[in-house]
């Protein structure tokens, strides 16, 4: 969640008196369906890593500063999870990989219609190899004590794997980080 400061002007009998309450902003509506326009551009010279800039009036409503898991389209695409990451000045962009430009015929400097739908970040589902994976290393708890969003993240990499060794790496790499995490909360002797 984000926090906003509120300045407060308050009188008393010995003057005037400035204060700072600092007030929460909520988390976005899981459930929460959003569209717009926006022109696909290139974010790295030289790399093929093309993003659409979310427009301040999306992330107004969202009313958040932070990374926002959501289901997205491209034009007609297939829908796909992706986050709308910030970029500072309360901005956000989301990421276009290249299996969905090529699924849409897009290219850098092209306008494209985006449709997002907000997902719950604590609404984790876990792919039956990644689990049987954390089960052989006694990982599953440590795994699931991660927090939601790192798990989601986590998730996200496997399950855009394309080729079958490179979603073994990454599952071999989540069971690793759950047990660094055990590591790193085991109690000190």
């Amino acid at each position: 969640m984000d926090v906003e400061p509120l300045l407060s002007l308050r009188y008393s009998d010995v003057g005037f008196t400035l204060t700072s309450i600092m007030t929460v902003k909520s988390a976005p509506v899981a459930g929460t369906e959003l569209s717009f326009e926006a022109t696909l551009e290139n974010w790295a010279e030289g790399l093929d890593y093309c993003a659409v800039p979310v427009p301040a009036k999306i992330t107004d409503t969202l009313g958040t500063h932070g990374a926002v898991l959501v289901m997205a389209r491209v034009n007609e695409s297939a829908p796909f999870k992706v986050s709308l990451f910030p970029v500072g000045g309360g901005r956000h962009y989301i990421r276009i990989k290249a299996k969905v430009r090529k699924e849409t015929g897009t290219k850098t400097d092209d306008t494209v219609l985006m449709r997002i739908t907000v997902l719950d970040r604590a609404d984790v589902t876990y792919p039956a190899d990644l689990l049987a994976a954390l089960r052989a290393a006694a990982a599953t708890k440590d795994f699931k004590a991660l927090p939601p969003g790192r798990q989601n993240f986590i998730i996200r990499r496997i399950d855009e794997s394309v080729k079958p060794e490179t979603r073994q790496k990454r599952i071999h790499e989540a069971v690793v980080e759950a047990q660094r995490a055990k590591t790193k909360s085991a109690p000190k002797r």
